[in-house]
């Protein structure tokens, strides 16, 4: 997917949403933030992997169009090491899109979905269960790819130390290990749940192995 097709794709999701206005400075402005350059894993590639995965759902009209806008904005604040990424992400989401003409309901929805994604908890919401689904669907991937993504998450985080880190990412991962299911989908979870939890414990085993944990 090209950026000149996510730029479309956006605009088109505003006009459903109930947007109006040049959506231009909009779309420009959350591109420019999943470029930012410190960004190894929670960049374009991400947002693309994401949008294709909601496409290959299920999901349709009002569902896959909450999705979609929660996917576009869940990462759009993205400082490694901030507790709060998810929480200020859609705060701008909310305010974007109330800006823009959308209604209010669907704005805060969209803000709740957001939140969603700091996967505290496993979500109660229908549409936040395949938001968070297609946001974590990775841990699910071939053994490369999602060690792949282990190394640019580490790279993420490169300015914390190492073992703070390990210990950090194991509490992670276990609480995620922890969930039964941990895909709350149908269509997710016979996709990527057995997968997922065997690249989550032998990634797991990998970082209490560390000799200073």
């Amino acid at each position: 997917m090209k950026d000149s097709d996510l730029r479309e794709r956006f605009a088109d999701l505003w006009i459903r949403l109930g947007g109006h206005g040049d959506v231009t400075p909009r779309v420009e402005s959350v591109l420019r933030r999943w470029q930012e350059p410190h960004r190894r894993y929670h960049g374009l590639h991400h947002l693309r992997d994401c949008l294709a995965l909601l496409d290959e759902s299920p999901a349709t009209g009002r569902e896959h169009d909450l999705a979609e806008a929660a996917l576009w904005y869940h990462d759009v604040i993205c400082r490694p090491g901030a507790p709060d990424n998810e929480a200020r992400s859609a705060e701008l989401a909310l305010a974007a899109l109330a800006e823009g003409g959308v209604p209010q309901a669907t704005a805060e929805h969209v803000a709740q979905l957001v939140r969603l994604t700091d996967h505290a908890a496993p979500p109660d919401d229908p549409v936040g269960e395949l938001v968070c689904d297609v946001d974590l669907s990775i841990l699910g991937r071939p053994t490369e790819e999602f060690e792949e993504y282990e190394r640019r998450i580490q790279e993420e985080y490169r300015q914390m130390p190492e073992a703070l880190y390990r210990v950090g990412r194991a509490r992670v991962l276990a609480n995620l290990l922890s969930r039964d299911p941990l895909f709350r989908t149908e269509h997710f979870r016979r996709r990527y749940e057995v997968s997922a939890r065997h690249n989550l414990r032998r990634s797991l085993a990998s970082l209490v192995r560390d000799p200073g944990m």
